[in-house]
Parts: C-alpha cells; sequence; structure tokens
C-alpha cells in the first residue's frame, strides 16, 4: 500500500489510528464488521489518484484504535462523536463520506445528526432504516430470525469470543469475508462455527489480506466490533429524539444483489418501493450490482471506486 500515510489522532477521549492518502477535498471512508481501514485500501489509492485526500480511519474498538471495554461506549453518539472530532481534527467543516456495513449505519447517523458536517454521501450494503418507535431491534431480530442469528448470537459477552477463539482468527475472517450467501447468516448454537472444509478464496481477497485483517484481530479481538452490535437496543432508546427524521444530505447507495442485507424481509420493496425515498429525500441514485455479496467495495473495487468517483465530483 505503497504511500498511504499512518498516524494516530486523538478524538473524542481516544486514540484513532487513520490512514490517509492524496491531497484535496477529503473523503471520509467509514469501515464495518469484521473490517479495518485496509477494506477500502483500493478506494484509497484510487481517491487519491483523483485529486482526492482519501481518509480511513480504524474505527473504534478495532485494529490500532483504542478499545474501550464496555458496550455502552459504542453507542451511535459515541462513534458519530468520534467521526465529528475527525473531521475537526484534519482541519475540515465538511467532508465526502463513504460507508460499508456498520461503517453506513454510522454514517447514516453522522447524517441525521450533522448534515451540517458531510458534503454528500455514498454508502454501501446497509440502507437507512427509520426507528421503529413500538419495538426495540433485538426482539424485532430475534423474533423474525431466531435465537442462532448471528446477531442474537453476539449478544452475550464473552460467548462468541470463546467460539470465535476455538476456531482461530483466520478461518473466522476468511469465513465472513467470503460469504456469498443471500440468506440470513446463522451461527447455530452447539454446532460450532467452523467450517465444513477448507475455505477457497475468491480472486479480489488474497492469504496476505487475510494475513493483514488477522494480525490486527488476533491483537485486539472482536469484543470491540460485538459491541455496536451490542449497543443495538441501547441505540434505540438514544435515538427516541431522531424518531420520523429524515437523512437531508445528497444520497447515492449501492448494494450487492447476493447481499444477505438486501435480501432481508421487505428490504427490496422499502429500497425500490418508495419507502427509502421518503426517509432519505435527497437519495439520488440508487445501484444494485448483479452477482456481488456483501463486501462490496473489495470484490469489485475499481467498479465501486468509479461510482464513488462519478457521485462526489457533482459537489
Amino acid at each position: 500500500m505503497e504511500g498511504i500515510e499512518h498516524r494516530i489522532v486523538t478524538v473524542n477521549g481516544i486514540n484513532m489510528h487513520i490512514a490517509e492518502k492524496g491531497k484535496g477535498p477529503v473523503v471520509l471512508l467509514v469501515h464495518g464488521f469484521p473490517e479495518l481501514w485496509y477494506s477500502w485500501r483500493h478506494q484509497i489509492i484510487s481517491l487519491a489518484a483523483s485529486g482526492y485526500r482519501a481518509v480511513a480511519p480504524d474505527m473504534r474498538g478495532y485494529g490500532d484504535t483504542d478499545a474501550p471495554t464496555s458496550s455502552h461506549s459504542y453507542t451511535s453518539i459515541n462513534i458519530v462523536g468520534d467521526l465529528v472530532a475527525l473531521i475537526d481534527s484534519l482541519g475540515q467543516d465538511k467532508v465526502f463520506v463513504v460507508g460499508h456495513d456498520w461503517g453506513a449505519v454510522i454514517a447514516w447517523y453522522l447524517c441525521l445528526y450533522r448534515p451540517d458536517r458531510v458534503k454528500a454521501l455514498v454508502n454501501l450494503s446497509v440502507a437507512f432504516t427509520p426507528r421503529n418507535p413500538s419495538r426495540k431491534p433485538i426482539a424485532t431480530l430475534r423474533s423474525v430470525y431466531g435465537d442462532d442469528y448471528y446477531i442474537i448470537r453476539f449478544q452475550e459477552p464473552g460467548e462468541m469470543e470463546a467460539e470465535f477463539a476455538r476456531v482461530g482468527t483466520k478461518t473466522v475472517l476468511k469465513k465472513f469475508l467470503t460469504y456469498r450467501n443471500p440468506g440470513p447468516f446463522m451461527i447455530p448454537k452447539g454446532k460450532g462455527f467452523a467450517p465444513n472444509g477448507p475455505i477457497t478464496l475468491p480472486s479480489w481477497l488474497s492469504e496476505e489480506d487475510i494475513n493483514y485483517y488477522a494480525s490486527k484481530f488476533e491483537n485486539k479481538g472482536f469484543t470491540g466490533g460485538f459491541n455496536y452490535y451490542r449497543a443495538l437496543d441501547l441505540n434505540w432508546e438514544l435515538n427516541a429524539p431522531w424518531t420520523r427524521a429524515q437523512v437531508k444530505v445528497p444520497v447515492k447507495f449501492m448494494v450487492g444483489d447476493l447481499d444477505l442485507t438486501y435480501n432481508a424481509p421487505g428490504v427490496k420493496e422499502y429500497i425500490h418501493g418508495g419507502g427509502f425515498k421518503k426517509a432519505v429525500p435527497f437519495l439520488q441514485e440508487v445501484v444494485v450490482l448483479e452477482g456481488v455479496g456483501h463486501f462490496i467495495m473489495e470484490e469489485r473495487a475499481d467498479e465501486i471506486s468509479c461510482h464513488i468517483l462519478e457521485f462526489i465530483q457533482k459537489f
């Protein structure tokens, strides 16, 4: 990753590692689970070559950024606070934002709380979901998918940490990053997380990539990532003031047609049937990539980079 610079910045009471390259308008790249700044490596190079300053942090709980132990430190308020402080530390009033997975969720919250700090947003994989004032998320997910659904399994502190330690970090990462089943991700209790056989890596993911991810997760562990999921109900409580609030920044949304999030019940109807546009009135474009799974910016790196550039160059 030649020419990418790394440094630690102090934001919102924690030390955050950022990777950056290029000069020009800032594009903030926000990763999800189980990812790192490294998930944006291709976009960093592309954006920098196109006259932008790409900045990709390791989010709170990941990589070389601090990982507070309590899940109460991983609410949308905390994490958006990290990003606002990061934008300040970069000397910017407004930035372009690109998010994926949990990074997309946090980017939606950033635009909800502080639209004044965002020029435009490109979000991948996870559409904005308006808050349901009558039902908490964990109870809802449990009723739809049952107790073996991965988000439900992540809730009990220590349980999945121990399971992942038994299976091994590299195997866990390979299983997640190569997941291409449009159905829900299940981790059946008692059956273990280990795959049935060796996992063949796709062309877009090398053993070297896995080794980099594994080196960071072996050092930091998975608790920081799990804590985003463990704060879901707390987020629901804290976001009561934003019930029925709209996301009012210009948005482009992209998703793979094999992505488990896109194939969840009701999601396609919501995205294409007017619900998404009602919640995000400045939604300008929805792109569905055929034959693409969840880790869209790695699987179709060049295509995603072109889509990002095409959109942000309008502003």
